[in-house]
């Protein structure tokens, strides 16, 4: 279905405007993970991150937005033809929204922490997770706007080992010792974010994909690329 919407819409002002919108929100929400990471996790000095980061997310709401008054007054002018593609644009771009959410989250994490992250330990249980994330973001925007099955199929691929090894570190971490109540309650909810953030790119990837009746319901689907 994506596949032959985007060629009926090849060349339509409207798609192209609406495309470059949402890849500009996936962007940002790209820009709010990777310096959030940098200061909860590396401890960099960044001057006015608070103010850079919810600035950015009122922009991706605000991009959101934008996306959704395209796509209604499009719909009023040609509500039977592109119903379909319209009702996958907003699935896709709450994903996008979400995703600037939880990197807002994880900022919000910083705000409870006892103390500054210790890096070893907290290596010992993510390891180079972030480097996982910033890939899966840059294969899921190049599937969608690419429009190719094969880079969607291999990001589904992807976040099935993100979220698999989050759930392993749950688990650790609801056996660990060696951490306070503090370290154990932050790094838990460290996981859950980058679990999320990893499901809703897969929710963006297998839009290209599955029927529109199963987005956002792709873990139940069988998995592809085993």
């Amino acid at each position: 279905m994506f596949d032959n919407l985007i060629k009926f819409w090849k060349g339509d002002d409207f798609l192209s405007t609406v495309l470059d919108e949402f890849q500009e929100m996936v962007v940002d929400s790209q820009k709010i993970f990777s310096s959030v990471y940098g200061f909860l996790v590396e401890n960099k000095d960044t001057p006015g991150l608070e103010d850079g980061v919810f600035a950015l997310d009122k922009k991706v709401n605000a991009l959101e937005r934008d996306i959704r008054t395209r796509i209604i007054t499009h719909l009023a002018i040609r509500p039977s033809v592109d119903t379909s593609m319209c009702l996958l644009l907003m699935s896709v771009i709450k994903d996008a929204e979400r995703l600037g959410d939880y990197g807002k989250n994880l900022f919000g994490i910083s705000q409870i922490m006892a103390k500054p992250i210790e890096k070893a330990k907290y290596y010992s249980y993510f390891g180079d997770i972030d480097k996982d994330i910033l890939k899966l973001f840059e294969d899921t925007k190049n599937a969608f706007m690419d429009n190719d099955e094969g880079k969607a199929a291999k990001s589904w691929k992807y976040e099935n080992k993100i979220v698999k090894f989050c759930d392993d570190v749950i688990d650790k971490l609801a056996k660990s010792d060696d951490l306070s109540t503090n370290e154990a309650v932050c790094y838990t909810l460290i996981a859950r974010y980058y679990k999320r953030i990893a499901a809703h790119l897969a929710n963006i990837a297998t839009s290209v994909i599955l029927p529109l009746n199963d987005l956002d319901f792709y873990d139940e689907k069988q998995k592809p690329l085993k």
